[in-house]
Parts: C-alpha cells; sequence; structure tokens
C-alpha cells in the first residue's frame, strides 16, 4: 500500500501510555504511531500525562473526540489497573459511534481474566477486532473471543546491529523495566555465579525503575561483592537500544511473568545469544537450543549452567546467533506495518461487527 493510499484511510486514535517524555522510556504504541504517521496515516494519542487520574480523563475524552475527528480508536488492554482505562476508552469510543480496535498485552492478563471473567468477556466483546502480538495471549483468552487476530510486536531491524558470535566474551547485558515481575535481582545473582568462573564478567541493566527494583539491585550487588561489575546506567533512549545490546554478547531475561518482549526482539536481532526464563509466552517466541537457551523462572543456577555453557562452546554460540537473526528478521516494521494499514483498511466505514 502506497502512501497516496495510506492517506485515505480512516483517522486513528491510539490508547496508551504515551509517557517517554516523563521517564525516557518509549513505548510500543509510540513506535507505532510514528510508523503509522510516516506512511501516511493520520494518528491522534492519548495519553501523555503521568497523573493516573488525569491520564484516563484524558483517554475518555479523546475516545470521544476531543482531541478531534477519528473513526478507529486502537485501544493497548493491560491488566490492572490499566484494565479499566481500557473499558472507559471503549465505552467511549462505542458511544462516540467509531470502531474499537483492542490490543492485548502483558504476560498478567491470563490470570487476571481468570479473576475478572465477566469485565473481559464484556470489553472483548465489544471491539470490532481483538489483536494478539503473540500466540500465547491469543490462545490463552480464546474462550473469551474465538477470532483473536495474530499480529505480532515488530522492531526497526535496522536499528538492531548484527554480529555473529562465535565464541562469546562474559559481557552480560539486561533491559527491562526495574520491577518485582522481572525479578531483575536475578541477574545479579547469575552474574555473581559466573564470576566464580570468569572472574573478569560484566553485566549491564539498563531501564526504569518503577517500583524500586533498581535500588534492590545495587544493594545485592555490594552484598554479593559484585557491585564494580555491575553498570546501572538508567534507560537507554530508543534509538540507542540496539547500539547498547550490541556492546555485549549474551542476553539475560529474568522475568516471572512475560509475553512477547520486545527488548528479547531486539537481542535477538542483534545476534546476541539469549538465555531466558520460559516464562508465559516466551516459549512462544524463541525455541530452546535452536535461538535461544530457556530455564524456569526464578532458577537462578540453571540460567548460571547455561551462560557456562555458552562461554564453553563457541558453535554453539555461532548457531544460537545466526538463527536468532533469522527469527528476529519476522518482526521487522518492513513485515508488520502493512499488515496494520490492511487492518485499517478493512475496518474502514463506521462502526459494525459483533454488536
Amino acid at each position: 500500500m502506497n502512501r497516496a493510499s495510506c492517506a485515505q484511510l480512516p483517522p486513528v486514535l491510539l490508547v496508551s501510555n504515551f509517557l517517554s517524555g516523563w521517564d525516557g522510556r518509549r513505548t510500543y504504541a509510540e513506535d507505532l504511531a510514528a510508523r503509522l504517521r510516516t506512511a501516511g496515516v493520520q494518528v491522534r494519542n492519548s495519553s501523555h500525562f503521568s497523573f493516573k487520574p488525569a491520564r484516563l480523563a484524558d483517554m475518555v475524552l479523546a475516545a470521544m473526540g476531543a482531541r478531534g475527528g477519528y473513526e478507529i480508536a486502537i485501544i493497548d488492554v493491560y491488566s490492572g489497573q490499566a484494565f479499566l482505562w481500557a473499558e472507559a476508552a471503549a465505552r467511549a469510543a462505542r458511544l462516540a459511534g467509531k470502531r474499537v480496535v483492542a490490543v492485548l498485552h502483558g504476560g498478567r492478563l491470563p490470570e487476571f481474566a481468570a479473576r475478572h471473567r465477566a469485565r473481559v468477556a464484556r470489553l472483548l466483546d465489544s471491539a470490532d477486532l481483538v489483536i494478539s502480538p503473540s500466540p500465547y495471549l491469543q490462545a490463552a483468552l480464546r474462550e473469551f473471543r474465538a477470532d483473536i487476530r495474530l499480529l505480532p510486536n515488530a522492531i526497526d531491524l535496522d536499528a538492531c546491529p548484527w554480529r555473529a558470535r562465535h565464541g562469546v566474551q562474559p559481557r552480560l547485558v539486561w533491559l527491562r523495566s526495574f520491577h518485582r515481575i522481572y525479578y531483575p535481582e536475578m541477574a545479579v545473582r547469575v552474574l555473581a555465579a559466573v564470576r566464580r568462573h570468569y572472574p573478569d564478567a560484566t553485566l549491564a541493566m539498563y531501564g526504569v525503575d518503577k517500583d524500586g527494583s533498581l535500588a534492590a539491585c545495587q544493594r545485592l550487588a555490594g552484598q554479593l561483592g559484585v557491585d564494580g561489575a555491575v553498570q546501572l546506567p538508567g534507560v537507554v533512549p530508543k534509538e540507542q537500544v540496539g547500539q547498547r545490546l550490541a556492546e555485549a554478547d549474551i542476553f539475560l531475561n529474568t522475568t516471572n511473568v512475560d509475553n512477547a518482549p520486545v527488548s528479547v526482539l531486539e537481542a535477538l536481532a542483534c545476534g546476541l545469544c539469549v538465555v531466558s526464563t520460559d516464562a508465559g509466552g516466551v516459549p512462544f517466541l524463541v525455541e530452546d537450543g535452536v535461538d535461544a537457551l530457556l530455564v524456569r523462572p526464578g532458577d537462578v543456577e540453571a540460567m548460571t549452567a547455561a551462560v557456562l555453557r555458552l562461554l564453553a562452546d563457541p558453535d554453539l554460540c555461532l548457531r544460537l546467533s545466526r538463527a536468532a537473526r533469522a527469527r528476529a528478521d519476522q518482526f521487522g516494521w518492513e513485515s508488520v506495518l502493512p499488515q496494520w494499514l490492511e487492518l485499517l483498511a478493512t475496518l474502514d466505514g463506521g462502526p459494525g461487527g459483533r454488536h
């Protein structure tokens, strides 16, 4: 679809968190908005407010048309308190006579759905289309909506410099929000264990602190005597993520809850050897022994063993590195953005669907 054709597509409202101006963390919704605009689609978005009540009010008002006209509301659906925002925005959009696309996010959504079945069923049934970025959520929420469409998260492949890892150095990297569900302390514990065999091993940890977990990592590093080997520079600008990842050789994903993490995709695209827990949607994203090594959530010993295995086996590193880039190539914006444009074209024409 060329730019002229895209200009004929209906204007869109993206309802999600657009908070990079506050915490420096650029969300996937911000990337999607930018890509759609570049393709020629008119895009409005909500919300950039950090104060949660103001954010909720802004989302509802935007869905009612206060930010200008639109035809399709693309609403990110997370669990917890954020689910309320999706409910309110979807209801306002329907009352305004707009089409609604619900986009599922977060590894905790299946657990939330089990506790709040009526609310989840009502929201998903009200949408004209429900999208999941992973087969994991698609399967987990199938009982609420059988026609959930798979549309993967995308990454900028050009911003992810690939390098074949035929043998690796003990340079570890972790990139995520510092939050207890991602168990960042596990990475520090793995580093300490690895340094018993490789005293020069280092760990760089990038991300915004959400609940005090960054300070917890600092304390733990001091207690384990590895504080001099752990770098905690904070948030890395989105345009620098690929370069920072490429400086390392082994990527650690320590999460206890997950769906389709963009950070893992970016690490794969850079050719890093990925060692991850097999939480949630991760096994749907990578295959153990093919393009990553997977361990049980919270198993520090197993993750340490996987890292030591990589450090001792150059051929394994090369095989994983090549397969990692091949896997990541499936998630470039070049292939994902046309799917979004096709979706918008099929939804053009006013409200309808399951109502």
